[in-house]
């Protein structure tokens, strides 16, 4: 008998709306949310996969599932979570990862946007959806997640998102798309600081940092702070020098941005072959004059790619999930951060992420360690 602690997912779920009608309660919802997760956790990726693995390992689940009809069928498990309040759902994970997750201070904090890709329905003309994720780098975790709202862009959902999140002392980066004045003001507001990327959809300020980050290293300005990294791999090059500067008489706008205090420039040259190429990147800054922290700060963004968005990807296979019906696809996606984030934390097994969903589905044992992170 392994120790599962079903009373932590109670806790979390619990007092989750239950979207069904009385007559149709054949089965808990707390019992179809625990089998959802168990079986993503054990490489399940999508609801046949899910019902097959609640039949395969009924036994087991019995000793801590009241299960009063046996294990759901699949179209019973895509019903449930494609009327499941998709909001609610993730509000339940948001405050798990805040329960579980204490925030270093100064850690990055990227915010990023995926499309499920076939998430789509042409019968019922749906598109894709998209999602934002918010990551914590020195944690490993990913904090929240939100649905981008049809015929809409990541604009409206990074303040949604923002405001479930505690990111006091955290520095939290975004993409273009982000850089707005009312965003870094929220960042501001709850306490934390932000490195966002600058390009011609700011078109005034985008300008102005380009003009003044040519002067000041024309003139060799003190006021530049520089670093530099150099890496060599499989016959590629990088090399990324990093400038910052407090030095903003040139920004016209910038009284308007709340919490600007320097502003950020990185050069990224890459030789491939022998073929050079270049490229200048500019942001805005709440954090000092530090061109090591900017630069450790802006690679970290990328890890987001890497560590969530690819292994989503590679390891849980998202872009090929079918699911499509309801909020099924925005459910189905916080099942897999939850999983994602408690096979991050377990660290007695040193496989990837994917070693670690079979293995889980293997041994009992191992899955209940792995749901025992989450009490």
């Amino acid at each position: 008998m392994y120790d599962i602690p079903i009373s932590t997912i109670v806790e979390r779920f619990g007092k989750l709306e239950d979207p069904r009608i009385d007559r149709t309660k054949l089965h808990l919802l707390i019992d179809i949310i625990t089998i959802a997760i168990c079986a993503v956790l054990c490489d399940a990726d999508g609801w046949v996969d899910v019902a097959n693995y609640g039949t395969a390992k009924y036994d087991w689940l019995k000793t801590f599932l009241a299960l009063p009809n046996g294990i759901p069928s699949h179209d019973t498990f895509g019903r449930v979570f494609a009327c499941i309040d998709p909001h609610q759902f993730q509000a339940c994970f948001i405050r798990w990862m805040r329960d579980i997750y204490r925030s270093t201070n100064g850690e990055v904090v990227p915010i990023d946007g995926k499309t499920l890709r076939h998430s789509f329905d042409t019968e019922i003309g749906q598109s894709p959806i998209h999602m934002v994720s918010a990551w914590a780098t020195t944690n490993r975790l990913v904090l929240g997640q939100l649905k981008v709202a049809d015929k809409s862009n990541e604009i409206t959902a990074i303040p949604e998102l923002l405001k479930a999140l505690d990111i006091a002392g955290c520095i939290v980066t975004i993409d273009a798309i982000g850089c707005q004045k009312s965003i870094a003001t929220q960042i501001i507001e709850q306490h934390g600081d932000y490195i966002l990327s600058l390009k011609a959809n700011q078109e005034t300020l985008y300008h102005d940092v380009r003009a003044l980050f040519a002067q000041l290293r024309a003139n060799d300005d003190p006021s530049l702070d520089y670093h530099e990294t150099y890496e060599e791999n499989h016959g590629r090059i990088e090399l990324r020098r990093y400038w910052t500067s407090s030095t903003l008489d040139l920004l016209r706008t910038k009284e308007s941005w709340r919490g600007l205090c320097t502003v950020g420039m990185v050069e990224a040259e890459r030789s491939v072959n022998g073929e050079t190429t270049q490229e200048q990147r500019y942001y805005i800054l709440s954090i000092p004059n530090n061109a090591k922290m900017f630069g450790n700060a802006v690679r970290s963004h990328w890890g987001i790619e890497n560590s969530v968005h690819w292994i989503l990807d590679i390891a849980f296979r998202e872009d090929e999930c079918r699911i499509r019906m309801g909020h099924g696809p925005e459910n189905f996606a916080v099942l897999r951060h939850i999983a994602l984030n408690l096979l991050r934390q377990e660290t007695s097994f040193k496989g990837s992420i994917k070693s670690k969903r079979h293995r889980a589905g293997w041994n009992d044992a191992y899955l209940a360690k792995i749901l025992n992170i989450a009490a």
